[in-house]
């Protein structure tokens, strides 16, 4: 597969019930998920090619706050061809942050850590990524070549855009955009955050989990493109990466249909912009292997 075909989804899940348990999928609505998901389930509802391209490589993303649960993320990658890389947890308040990190890394499948994640969205504080020893731990992500994955709620995007201003050094993506509330129509806001944000130029930004703010059942592709054309306009597309957020997204209409509003969504762009999206941004944010 020469790398112009490329096609990275740049953010996916997998778990095993029977490994580990997912609490989050105890809350009401998230029936359709509530069981296990492997790569290969993965290669089986990824079918759809998405601009002439079929899926060759994936960036795997931590659920749950636990160093066990990134360790097995690791060993995952480190046998299936699919995953290029891991998004993992690590506990960014600890005085111990750069030891856990540095003992990740050693292992045999330590070469696939790529960045750290931690579920903003789920703090009440509202000063969370700016606390002192939270932005330790950040410092010594970027001290290790790692990059940070901003998981955040659209109001909470001023904690990011506090974070890009005061650790200009640290790589970052927004993962699913900042969840604009695209089901409450109510985008001025979040618009005006996104593209403040998108000025500093160490972010970046991932096209995904974006159907899973609408209407999970009525929307379509003309809600999704109002924050579509603010994503390109903010960041171009060289700072933007596809991601489906499988096999959430099953609870909007899955990955191909996800797949097929994307490609939609593109159409006017050049070949390079596309490549930039599908395939460019991402192996470059997350060092992936160029031709998979």
């Amino acid at each position: 597969m020469s790398e112009a075909r490329a096609l990275v989804d740049a953010h996916h899940h997998v778990w095993d019930l029977d490994v580990r348990p997912q609490p989050w999928l105890d809350e009401p609505g998230h029936e359709p998920i509530r069981r296990s998901f492997s790569p290969n389930a993965l290669r089986a509802a990824a079918t759809r090619p998405l601009a002439g391209r079929r899926l060759t490589s994936s960036v795997v993303v931590q659920c749950v706050a636990s160093v066990p649960e990134t360790r097995e993320l690791l060993a995952l990658a480190d046998i299936d061809p699919l995953i290029g890389a891991v998004v993992g947890w690590a506990d960014l308040t600890s005085p111990e942050i750069g030891d856990v990190l540095d003992d990740l890394r050693a292992g045999q499948a330590g070469r696939y850590l790529r960045s750290v994640r931690h579920l903003v969205q789920g703090e009440s504080d509202p000063h969370w990524l700016g606390r002192p020893d939270v932005e330790r731990g950040l410092r010594a992500v970027g001290e290790r070549g790692l990059g940070y994955d901003v998981l955040v709620l659209s109001h909470q995007l001023p904690q990011a855009i506090r974070l890009a201003e005061r650790l200009p050094e640290l790589p970052l993506v927004l993962d699913h955009a900042g969840k604009p509330p695209i089901a409450r129509r109510e985008l001025t806001d979040w618009t005006q955050q996104l593209r403040t944000l998108a000025r500093h130029p160490q972010v970046r930004c991932k096209v995904s989990g974006l159907i899973t703010e609408a209407d999970h059942d009525k929307w379509t592709v003309d809600d999704i493109r109002p924050v579509w054309d603010v994503l390109l306009s903010a960041f171009g597309p060289d700072r933007l990466m596809f991601g489906s957020d499988w096999p959430v997204a099953n609870l909007a209409g899955g990955w191909n249909r996800w797949a097929a509003t994307v490609e939609e969504l593109l159409d006017g762009c050049s070949d390079t912009e596309i490549h930039a999206v599908l395939a460019g941004t991402a192996t470059a944010f997350y060092h992936l292997d160029p031709a998979p």
